[in-house]
Formats: C-alpha cells, sequence, structure tokens
C-alpha cells in the first residue's frame, strides 16, 4: 500500500505518517528529512533548500522530485511506502501519478490557530534538542535542559514565515484535494484531537 500524508503545517501529518509505517512495516520518507540531510551536508542544493525554507517558500517541484527519487532508491518499497511532504502541489501528484500509484491520501485537518500555536511555540538548541513552551517546555524558561545554552526560534517558525506556509498551503492544497478525491483516495482526518486520538482514527479508516 503506498500512502501520502497531507496537510497543513503543524498539523502533525509527519508523526502520524511514522506511526502508520511503523504499524504496516513500510519504508517512511519525507521531503523534510531529504531537504535537511542535503542541509547538513552543506551541499549546493542544500544551501539553496536553506534559503527557500528559511523564507517560508516551498522548494521547486523539479529540485523536491529529484531527491525524492533518490531517497526511494535507498528503500525496497516493494510492499509499499509512506510519503510526508510530497506531493504539495497538483503539479507534483500528476509527477508522482506517473511514477507510484497511490493508494490512500490521509488528509489532516487543522484550523490556523492551531497550527501558529504548535509551530510558533517551538523552540531549538544548538545542540539538536527541540521543545515547545506549551506541550514540552524545558525546566528552566529558553535554556536547553541538555546542554544549557540558550534556545533559540528557528525562522520557519517565525509567525510571519508560519503565515506565508499557510497560505501557500492554501493555495495549492485544494486542487491537489480535488485530484486525488477524484481518484476516490482521500481520508479526511480531524487534526485538533489528542495525538493518540488521531492515531486512532486514521488506524480505524484504515482498516488497520
Amino acid at each position: 500500500m503506498n500512502i501520502v500524508f497531507i496537510g497543513m503545517p503543524g498539523s502533525g501529518k509527519g508523526t502520524q505518517a511514522q506511526k502508520v509505517a511503523q504499524k504496516l512495516s513500510l519504508p517512511f520518507i519525507a521531503t523534510g528529512d531529504l531537504f535537511r540531510s542535503q542541509i547538513e551536508k552543506q551541499t549546493e542544493i542544500g544551501q539553496k533548500v536553506k534559503q527557500i525554507i528559511d523564507a517560508g517558500n516551498l522548494v521547486s517541484d523539479d529540485i523536491t522530485f529529484e531527491l525524492l527519487k533518490q531517497g526511494i532508491q535507498d528503500f525496497d518499497i516493494s510492499r509499499g511506502v509512506v510519503l510526508d511532504g510530497f506531493p504539495r502541489n497538483l503539479n507534483q501528484a500528476i509527477i508522482l501519478d506517473e511514477y507510484l500509484k497511490i493508494d490512500k491520501v490521509i488528509n489532516i485537518n487543522l484550523s490556523e490557530t492551531e497550527i501558529m500555536v504548535r509551530i510558533g511555540g517551538r523552540r531549538t538548541c544548538i545542540c539538536g534538542a527541540t521543545y515547545h513552551i506549551k506541550f514540552n517546555p524545558p525546566k528552566v524558561e529558553n535554556i536547553c535542559d541538555i546542554c544549557s545554552k540558550e534556545l533559540f526560534l528557528r525562522d520557519d517558525a517565525k509567525e510571519e514565515s508560519i503565515k506565508t506556509r499557510i497560505e501557500i498551503y492554501k493555495k495549492n492544497a485544494q486542487p491537489l484535494l480535488d485530484f486525488y478525491r477524484q481518484k476516490g483516495v482521500i481520508i479526511d482526518i480531524d487534526g485538533d484531537p489528542a495525538i493518540d486520538d488521531v492515531e486512532n482514527e486514521i488506524n480505524q479508516k484504515l482498516g488497520l
């Protein structure tokens, strides 16, 4: 079963996609991870990707799909694969459709207010530790529990960047969802409840 997870930034689709992949023993491929890998390696494409992401914009279709194909080649997807972060627009869906048959699309819905809370509350440390001021705060405000360094707000978690990401998502999402609705593979999920409740709804609708 080839499954795609779709949802606004902060909707929890990455978390839920990993849970489904683990439950079905399928490879999990997130374009965000592919991007971060290139950024950490400081490759030429990684530097371009970082500039785009920091501005709150989406990486171009050709770059994203090329990285995705490279990522897929590292796994055995004969039994299926779980994709997070691709496709993000109609053009990407059409490109993917020629490469891989998608069986189910999990569409996680979340209010914009909740998105601002979830993403805007994230804090990061240079040691790699991550926190959330509401859901997972450090013991001492704005100080890392692990290395005692001051936490910072990533550029892509700043308010203006979040708003840009939401607007881009809304612009691209409807044609993308229409494409998959016509194929009858969309499963709509309410992303507002607790993580476990969202997971249960997804499992139930997937028949797991």
